[in-house]
């Protein structure tokens, strides 16, 4: 296979050094404890925040805490329809997307940031089940993505 990228960067090393980063930030953590915890990590975070710091982007351009809560449900949600597709399917294609064009077309601007929180348990919950369930083999099942290529489940999620 060959590549026709003449201008930018290469995705496939954008991917692992962006793998690279998570698994750093991890350091000696399981991901799984880590990911089971995170929305109640994220409640503790924002328990007590004004309305206007919930709200407000850091700076012109940037999104809110809002909108990062509301980008995670969606990741949750996307997350979770590949590792299904993976499972389920042989070498299916994980089309990319752009997220955004998904904060703007979605409304996280108007959504609500503790339904939005809720919406991510529930999602993150049902997909650790999932992901629990797997086997090995499943594990190391692939999807092509369409953006960075083949991944396994087991690159994304390492234990």
């Amino acid at each position: 296979m060959t590549h026709a990228v003449a201008h930018g960067p290469d995705p496939v090393t954008d991917v692992d050094a962006y793998l690279a980063s998570l698994r750093d930030a991890l350091g000696s953590r399981d991901p799984l404890v880590v990911l089971r915890e995170m929305p109640s990590e994220l409640r503790h975070a924002i328990d007590g925040l004004s309305t206007e710091s919930l709200t407000t982007p850091e700076r012109t351009g940037k999104w809110s805490i809002r909108d990062v809560i509301q980008h995670l449900a969606d990741s949750e949600l996307v997350g979770g329809y590949r590792f299904r597709m993976i499972l389920a399917h042989d070498r299916p294609t994980l089309a990319g997307y752009d997220q955004d064009l998904w904060a703007k077309r979605l409304g996280y601007a108007e959504a609500d940031v503790h339904t939005a929180l809720e919406d991510f348990a529930r999602l993150r919950q049902a997909n650790l089940r999932l992901f629990e369930r797997a086997s090995s083999a499943d594990r190391e099942r692939v999807g092509i993505h369409t953006e960075r290529g083949e991944e396994s489940i087991a690159q994304l999620i390492p234990t």
